[in-house]
């Protein structure tokens, strides 16, 4: 049977969950993910884990937050003064908005602290930091 290999596209169905069980993605009712291996369209951990893989193969794949999303930028939080916030949000805790970057880019931020004078906006991944697992079922490969 013919073997996943670099720049070959394939279709997997997939279901990612923590390390304590709890998901936070799956194709589950959806078309299976399609990217070609080796590409960078999908995490470093889950396209490393492609090669040698049939049609119908599943395996289990643990993966460490530095082949994921990566670390927690400290850098990537920053504390706004309240006033620069339009007033018509209504600032809480967990609230996911949307701000400019200098280059014109929506850049996508959590509220992670909301003080009478500051609000603390977070642009890290909401899945930074964190070791992933993924049980993936490789559906289809077309070659390159």
């Amino acid at each position: 049977m013919t073997q996943v290999k670099t720049g070959d596209t394939v279709r997997i169905h997939y279901t990612g969950t923590l390390t304590n069980g709890e998901p936070f993605d799956s194709s589950e009712g959806r078309e299976p993910l399609e990217f070609t291996v080796g590409s960078g369209q999908i995490i470093p951990g889950l396209d490393k884990a492609m090669p040698g893989m049939q049609v119908g193969d599943k395996k289990t794949v643990e993966i460490p937050s530095d082949e994921a999303y990566g670390p927690v930028n400290p850098d990537a939080t920053q504390a706004v003064p309240r006033d620069q916030v339009p007033p018509e949000i209504p600032l809480e805790v967990g609230l996911q908005l949307q701000m400019q970057a200098p280059s014109g880019q929506a850049v996508p931020v959590v509220v992670t602290e909301v003080t009478e004078t500051e609000v603390t906006l977070d642009a890290n991944h909401p899945l930074a930091g964190k070791d992933l697992v993924f049980a993936v079922e490789l559906v289809e490969i077309n070659g390159a």
